[in-house]
């Protein structure tokens, strides 16, 4: 079976690999949930991509990450439920609801204005799908799969529609300090309690998202801007310690520091 730029081509080889008999063993013996965690990685993999500004990288990874939406429709249109083109018709028809300041005669200039039109649409196809009683509140609906710093910015953010929220981010900063000192009073303990610590460092890390909520920043990027920020500049330290003749672990945490400083002067 040949290569093509032909979206139905793709499909029709994900059929051949699911194919009883004659197709893949690895492929047959997966399942939605089985597929689930490689989704979420081929997501992670093309923004890492954009992070790196690689837009060839780019390229591949989001057919790696197409590809697993042919495979989870397949797995669907084999259980009879719906397929491919289904998939495509529910988000076109989505698209096409959600912007009628494009598509039809609502008159939103600003993406302020969108935004707002975007959520009242979202919230209308809620109520006409008469989600049981279970599924109602204001923080109804926030996916838990989603990265922890990501659903926490997402409960902080539906909460704050209906008024449950900090006028000031300076208010925020003093419950993230409030919080460090609930830590420290933990660690004070004649006997120390891991699992408290532990609860009380997610209580940290949740002030943090608000703060970063307050001050329109994204955590999740936030923080892998600064994982590959600590990364390159550990990378310096190693190569610094390499002319010298030496690995990290021969090295003193005051010369380590020191190099740390100047790669972080050099930047």
């Amino acid at each position: 079976m040949t290569p093509s730029r032909d979206i139905g081509r793709l499909i029709e080889i994900m059929a051949a690999l699911r194919a009883p008999k004659t197709g893949c063993p690895w492929d047959l013996a997966q399942d939605f949930s089985t597929i689930a965690p490689y989704t979420l990685e081929e997501a992670y993999e093309v923004a890492d991509a954009i992070a790196r500004s690689d837009l060839g990288d780019l390229k591949e990874e989001l057919g790696d990450l197409l590809l697993q939406v042919v495979f989870h429709a397949r797995m669907a249109q084999e259980q009879g439920v719906f397929d491919f083109g289904d998939v495509v018709q529910a988000i076109t028809e989505k698209l096409v609801r959600r912007h009628p300041h494009v598509f039809g005669d609502e008159r939103s200039q600003t993406p302020q204005a969108v935004e707002g039109l975007w959520e009242r649409i979202k919230a209308e196809e809620k109520a006409a799908r008469n989600k049981p009683a279970t599924d109602e509140g204001a923080l109804a609906g926030v996916p838990v799969a989603l990265p922890a710093l990501t659903r926490a910015l997402k409960l902080q953010a539906r909460a704050s529609k209906v008024g449950f929220d900090w006028n000031d981010p300076r208010a925020v900063l003093h419950k993230i300090r409030e919080e460090a000192d609930e830590i420290e009073a933990e660690l004070d303990r004649a006997e120390f309690d891991a699992a408290a610590a532990a609860a009380e460092i997610g209580d940290l890390l949740f002030a943090v998202v608000n703060l970063a909520r307050h001050l329109r920043a994204d955590p999740e990027a936030a923080l892998r801007q600064t994982n590959q920020k600590f990364q390159r500049r550990f990378a310096a330290i190693e190569r610094a310690l390499a002319v010298r003749g030496k690995a990290p672990q021969d090295a003193t945490l005051a010369e380590m520091d020191a190099l740390w400083d100047a790669a972080k002067a050099a930047e």
